[in-house]
């Protein structure tokens, strides 16, 4: 009786196997960054005399699906009409240099603090200033992809 209930059993179990399951892999996407500028405006604050301290926080965000490293991180500084009146560029060892990683897990962001200290001989220069802030980077297949945004600046 115990054998033929074990048969039967088996027999069901085996009827309902249809074969080894499928094996589904993942096509990866290409990385993919966006930025954005904390805060927005960003804020001047005199340090001294004609010195200002400019602090910002660039966030940078992988929306691809895949890891990416930052390779470079720069700011234009421009008057209106798109007068340039600074620039200035962090590349990966010097990020790496001011305690920041530079690899963004897949769907994954990080923050860098920055604050440039800047004279500023005539506070007029404050209307209508602006800041084009750009990163650049390669995911881990080598691709390259890059984001920018600009930002203006007050006192």
């Amino acid at each position: 009786m115990r054998l033929l209930a074990l048969s039967t059993a088996l027999l069901v179990l085996a009827s309902c196997q249809q074969g080894p399951s499928p094996v589904v892999t993942p096509v990866p996407g290409e990385g993919a960054i966006s930025i954005q500028v904390v805060p927005n405006p960003i804020v001047a604050k005199r340090a001294s005399g004609d010195t200002y301290d400019f602090p910002f926080e660039v966030v940078v965000r992988e929306t691809g699906g895949r890891a990416v490293n930052v390779n470079r991180v720069t700011a234009r500084v421009m008057l209106p009409g798109g007068f340039p009146v600074a620039n200035e560029s962090w590349d990966a060892e010097r990020i790496r240099s001011m305690g920041f990683g530079t690899t963004v897990a897949a769907n994954g962001e990080l923050r860098y603090r920055f604050t440039p200290r800047k004279d500023v001989p005539d506070e007029r220069l404050f209307n209508g200033v602006s800041a084009e802030l750009r990163v650049e980077a390669t995911d881990d297949t080598g691709k390259a992809t890059d984001a920018t945004t600009t930002v203006t600046v007050t006192r």
